[in-house]
């Protein structure tokens, strides 16, 4: 399904609000009453209807820089040091296909600096192996860009933690509507903890949901350059050293 207006979008944004955040405070349950037929309560950790894409103990099906990334502790860790810098992004790409439709759920934890979840990408392979351009779920240790999407030697930021955007062909994205303000969002974030991320990708509609709250909503109409498919990979970003771990990767194609 492809969502085009405005309207639409707000109507898009608040039907995920209302199935992502569980009951609202003083609604009634049960019997014929206001609460009956209400949408059941997000659970985080329900992966009814998804696969799992990392076994926990091996990099099958992932292909990354041997030199930067590794598995350790039922986790999958990207990490650069002193001696073993990175002077461009990196990724690990999932190699079991390219998504459409889908969603994907995952965890993650990281120490510093920047990271991120791609999907929806390309691999920029004129420009060096393992190097992605695409849709980006954001991931950074001082929580600035967190939960936001961007995109990877692309566009640019999309839209920022607490926005609903729509993008027109070759226009900037335009703010639509707010999903709560950028620091209360950030409030919801355990730094340097595991947070769990899901992402739904349908049509042109892209839903980010970071620990149970939706932080980010695009609706991409700008057919030139938006993408309705591609590859999935894991970013270990450039500069100072940094580690990032991903874990319990589960993905739903739909």
């Amino acid at each position: 399904m492809v969502y085009r207006s405005n309207a639409m979008a707000a109507l898009v944004a608040a039907a995920w609000m209302w199935m992502l955040s569980g009951t609202p405070a003083g609604a009634q349950q049960g019997g014929g009453g206001r609460g009956a037929g209400q949408p059941d309560p997000f659970v985080v950790d329900d992966h009814t209807g998804f696969e799992s894409i990392f076994d926990g103990k091996t990099m099958k099906g992932w292909d990354g820089d041997p030199a930067f990334w590794r598995v350790e502790n039922g986790a999958l860790v990207g990490e650069s040091t002193k001696e073993k810098r990175l002077t461009r992004n990196t990724f690990l790409i999932w190699r079991g296909g390219e998504p459409k439709d889908f969603e994907l759920k995952a965890e993650y934890r990281l120490n510093a600096t920047n990271s991120g979840i791609q999907y929806r990408s390309v691999e920029l392979t004129d420009i060096g192996k393992w190097v992605m351009k695409g849709y980006q779920a954001d991931i950074d240790f001082e929580n600035r860009y967190t939960g936001q999407l961007y995109e990877e030697r692309g566009r640019g930021f999309l839209a920022l933690r607490g926005q609903m955007t729509h993008i027109e062909d070759g226009k900037k994205p335009r703010v639509t509507g707010s999903l709560q303000t950028a620091d209360e969002l950030k409030g919801l974030i355990k730094a340097d903890d595991w947070n769990h991320y899901h992402i739904i990708a349908r049509g042109n509609l892209l839903i980010h949901v970071l620990n149970g709250r939706v932080t980010a909503v695009v609706i991409d109409d700008d057919t030139k350059n938006r993408a309705l498919g591609g590859l999935i990979g894991l970013q270990l970003h450039m500069g100072p050293p940094m580690k990032v771990e991903f874990r319990n990767i589960w993905l739903k194609k739909l």
